[in-house]
């Protein structure tokens, strides 16, 4: 069976808090340790009322402690907006805490706005284009591989597993000239999938880390009882997606029965785009997409995304996903 894992964005219910959904964080990567899932990655975002995992190194500090053998790491550090040497003290403490669980996927896109940008003191123009650089230095404070004149600690001699992230061409270059293994996230940007993953393998360098292409793709993926049910669920998703995409982003609503019947065509299509990495359904119907997508992109690992407004039903729908899978 294929690898999965999970990608935790954090959410924030409507009616809910920032304290709700880190608790929430923590017992869905409890859920999915004891389903079998390698990997529980969160994702850096700012300024989004609906997501509670800015400070992504914390946050995975809280599901380490809730866990105990699953993966934990980054879906990713946007590292335009850090520095090396920070990110590199601070994944050095997770793997002092948690050793030999720790991730790291690293992403160009700043995600932010001017107005954040500016909180952030950083011109992330700029920093974009030094992002090559910033990978190899951080890199060299974790391994050492590269005499540098100030030492990290934490961090130096850190057994971080480095991952680059991508939704374009431009990281699965990269990761291929780095030699590191790739996550591409066609859960939400699809459009490059099949020629970034060509791209990473053809291109691809050993390194003293990896000796062959490995790559993860991302999936959208919710399971119930019925196709219905779980349809129903995702439309809590769905709607967030929307709203997000209208330039009113919000918490996480509750779900909405017929919501893509109900949307404008534009909109009926901007979803429709997603469904190339889409497995919402019946453990039936979500064993035959996943599997089809499997086909498709001959992908090492699989991470999975699914935000749904009542906790407890993505912890049976995790379960379900791995139920079928097996």
């Amino acid at each position: 069976m294929i690898p999965l894992s999970v990608l935790d964005l954090v959410p924030i219910r409507e009616g809910g808090n920032v304290s709700e959904a880190l608790q929430e964080a923590g017992k869905l990567a409890a859920v999915a340790e004891r389903a079998g899932y390698k990997r529980f990655w969160v994702a850096e975002h700012h300024a989004t009322p609906g997501i509670a995992g800015g400070a992504a190194s914390v946050v995975l500090a809280h599901i380490g402690h809730a866990t105990s053998t699953i993966r934990i790491g980054s879906g990713g550090i946007m590292l335009p907006n850090h520095n090396p040497f920070v990110i590199a003290e601070q994944f050095g403490t997770l793997d002092a805490l948690f050793p030999g669980r720790i991730d790291l996927g690293l992403g160009r896109a700043p995600g932010a706005s001017g107005i954040i940008a500016r909180a952030l003191r950083k011109d992330l123009h700029r920093a974009a284009e030094q992002f090559p650089q910033d990978v190899v230095e951080l890199r060299a404070l974790l391994t050492g591989d590269v005499d540098l004149p100030i030492t990290a600690t934490p961090g130096l001699g850190a057994k971080v597993e480095l991952w680059m992230l991508g939704s374009s061409l431009f990281g699965a270059q990269l990761a291929a000239r780095l030699g590191m293994p790739y996550a591409f996230a066609s859960h939400f940007a699809p459009d490059h999938l099949d020629a970034a993953l060509e791209t990473y393998r053809t291109q691809f360098r050993p390194s003293e880390t990896l000796d062959k292409p490995h790559a993860m793709a991302a999936m959208t993926a919710i399971a119930a009882e019925t196709d219905a049910e779980a349809e129903l669920l995702a439309s809590s998703q769905d709607q967030g997606f929307v709203r997000l995409r209208s330039g009113d982003p919000g918490k996480l609503p509750p779900p909405v029965k017929d919501y893509r019947a109900s949307l404008p065509v534009s909109a009926q299509a901007m979803l429709e785009h997603l469904s190339v990495a889409r497995a919402v359904g019946s453990p039936a119907t979500v064993r035959e997409r996943i599997a089809r997508f499997v086909e498709r992109t001959r992908a090492d690992e699989l991470i999975l995304s699914g935000a749904t407004f009542d906790p407890a039903a993505r912890h049976r729908s995790l379960e379900l996903v791995m139920e079928a899978m097996a």
